[in-house]
């Protein structure tokens, strides 16, 4: 009998491993396919590295730096995508598979795991017990209902991150994180993009400045975007995958060597049996739980994508080990969303934490925004690249920041000051009063705190 069952290996089951290893207590994690989550195999990891090489290839002869003459960098796709296969092992073995051995009393099982009874789950035949369980299995790529689809040869981010020839041509179709980080990355590599989205703008959940900003940026390094998307099918021609699709102009094809979906993820729940416990389970598939991550079974907790929105890798090991905790202690911890930061790793970057103005206003805030260019920002315009904004949101009545939202080379940097703001309630007067050093691309925050009290154009470099 094991203190706690864990099914899953990812983030958000490591996390809770590694907690339950602090609190001495016997684990069982078991993991269907490869261990490590889809951040490390077919995530976080490797996308970012791609992304990467998509930059240095693209930028290296784009960029402009007078005296300095752009280069002709040339790419080989089967060296770039073996570099990040080694990356991906060295970091599987090192920061999961030696981790998961280091862990006293933890065993892991391979194999579909299925709940049995309320206390028992069987693995491929095995029966592993536990008092408690934590159900951390993941998400999996969102295929969409649209005709044709079954005929075709598709890809998900897991086919796209081990192609074996760079294609000429790729369809994306999804216009948030996901889709909008494949789309700049291959277009970088030198493959034509089309990029199609069924709302009005891409990452429609951000503020509508860093939508349209970015959408121009992207078009303006060649990638076709058609906003408010409708697709009525699909089919293959001649090596080409070919969308039928229609938009306020009318009906459309786009065509494309490769077709990626990128359409959103699944929970997945639909195999473990969860019915028999009984666990909730929402409309969307998800596994319902509190915000202690305590399922509607009183003995289970469950943990990162499974749960649903936001399934970023970050918030599923907090969720994780605040699950394994709850569990084994009983101590009721909770987590706070509002101060949990997000980025999408284009060029430029986005990131964004707490409200935006929309949600302020909905809440009930009185709010005020100030908006920045980062043609404002010395440090931007000293390295010549002042694409991007800063957006503050802040509530009128006490100057308390509620939200920060950054487009802007290294946003995914920039954003924590702003995570520690809004977690911690500071004032836009708290950051003006915070010294920064210069020149930084960290001071846009602090530029976008000083613009609610006064003109920032009429400040030197380094104003208080």
């Amino acid at each position: 009998m094991f203190d706690l069952v864990i099914l899953g290996s990812g983030s958000a089951a490591f996390a809770a491993a590694i907690k339950a290893a602090d609190h001495g207590a016997k684990t069982a994690m078991i993991e269907r396919s490869t261990l490590g989550g889809t951040c490390v195999n077919v995530g976080c990891v490797p996308s970012k590295n791609l992304l990467r090489a998509g930059e240095i290839r693209y930028y290296d002869s784009h960029r402009e730096f007078p005296g300095i003459t752009p280069g002709k960098t040339t790419l080989e796709f089967n060296r770039i995508l073996e570099q990040k296969n080694q990356i991906v092992r060295g970091l599987r073995k090192e920061k999961y598979a030696d981790v998961l051995r280091s862990l006293p009393s933890s065993k892991l099982f391979r194999g579909n795991a299925r709940f049995v009874s309320r206390t028992r789950v069987k693995v491929d035949g095995i029966n592993v017990d536990g008092r408690k369980f934590v159900v951390a299995t993941g998400s999996s790529p969102r295929i969409p209902v649209i005709p044709g689809i079954q005929n075709l040869d598709y890809l998900t981010n897991v086919e796209a991150l081990s192609l074996r020839n760079k294609p000429a041509s790729m369809v994306v179709l999804g216009g948030r994180a996901l889709g909008l980080e494949f789309a700049q990355m291959y277009s970088h590599m030198g493959t034509r993009v089309t990029l199609l989205q069924r709302s009005d703008r891409i990452i429609p959940e951000e503020e509508p400045e860093v939508s349209a900003a970015l959408h121009q940026y992207l078009e303006n390094e060649g990638i076709q975007i058609k906003t408010g998307v409708q697709v009525k099918r699909v089919y293959q021609t001649q090596g080409e995958k070919v969308i039928v699709a229609a938009d306020k102009h009318g009906e459309f094809e786009a065509r494309g060597n490769e077709l990626l979906l990128a359409t959103g993820r699944d929970p997945n729940t639909n195999l473990l049996g969860l019915e028999t416990v009984p666990v909730g389970i929402g409309k969307d598939g998800a596994v319902k739980v509190n915000r202690e991550m305590h399922t509607t079974a009183p003995h289970v907790w469950a943990a990162g994508d499974v749960i649903g929105e936001p399934m970023l890798e970050t918030i599923a090991a907090k969720e994780g080990a605040t699950a394994a905790e709850n569990a084994l202690l009983g101590t009721h911890k909770k987590i706070d969303f509002l101060p949990v930061p997000r980025a999408i790793f284009t060029s430029p970057q986005v990131a964004s934490v707490g409200l935006t103005e929309k949600q302020a206003h909905e809440q009930g805030y009185e709010c005020t925004c100030r908006t920045i260019p980062m043609s404002k920002v010395p440090k931007a315009v000293v390295i010549r690249d002042t694409r991007g904004l800063v957006k503050m949101v802040a509530d009128a009545s006490n100057a308390r920041i509620l939200g920060v939202h950054i487009l802007a080379e290294h946003a995914a940097d920039l954003i924590h000051e702003a995570v520690l703001a809004v977690k911690y309630k500071l004032t836009i007067d708290d950051v003006i009063d915070t010294v920064h050093v210069f020149p930084t691309m960290t001071e846009s925050i602090k530029l976008a705190a000083t613009s609610f009290r006064r003109d920032i154009d009429q400040l030197s470099c380094c104003a208080e």
